[in-house]
């Protein structure tokens, strides 16, 4: 397995925690019975459980673009020190998103989101050279 693909599946893991930090942060806010129901009418999420929703929401939508640069670079057999250390760096960011995104400190996680995305970008623009 590459090295690429070891730190997708830590990436991987890292939703798992967050989806059971955000349970646990939605469900206290919310009740048990709502989150054990159909959840027809939604219910807003605010404070920390909003945040961490929210930042669950983003981990998505960072994890799929850097699925792709991973498997690009692994299917081309394109790994090289610089992917290594930009997934790496994604992996890094995205740990440290979660509390930087909690805490509310105004361009804080904007920059975090910000290194983990110049990582996946160059992973893929590096797969095409």
């Amino acid at each position: 397995m590459t090295p690429e693909l070891t730190i997708l599946t830590y990436a991987a893991l890292l939703q798992v925690a967050q989806m059971a930090l955000t349970i646990l942060f939605v469900d206290a806010q919310t009740g048990l019975a709502y989150g054990a129901g159909p959840r027809d009418v939604p219910h807003l999420k605010t404070g920390i459980a909003g945040r961490l929703d929210r930042a669950l929401d983003n981990h998505y939508a960072a994890l799929a673009l850097f699925t792709i640069a991973v498997l690009v670079i692994t299917l081309g057999d394109k790994s090289t020190p610089l992917t290594v250390t930009c997934a790496w760096t994604y992996l890094i960011a995205r740990i440290i998103y979660v509390p930087a995104y909690i805490s509310g400190i105004p361009y804080l996680r904007s920059l975090i989101w910000s290194m983990a995305t110049i990582a996946t970008v160059t992973m893929l623009v590096t797969a095409l050279i």
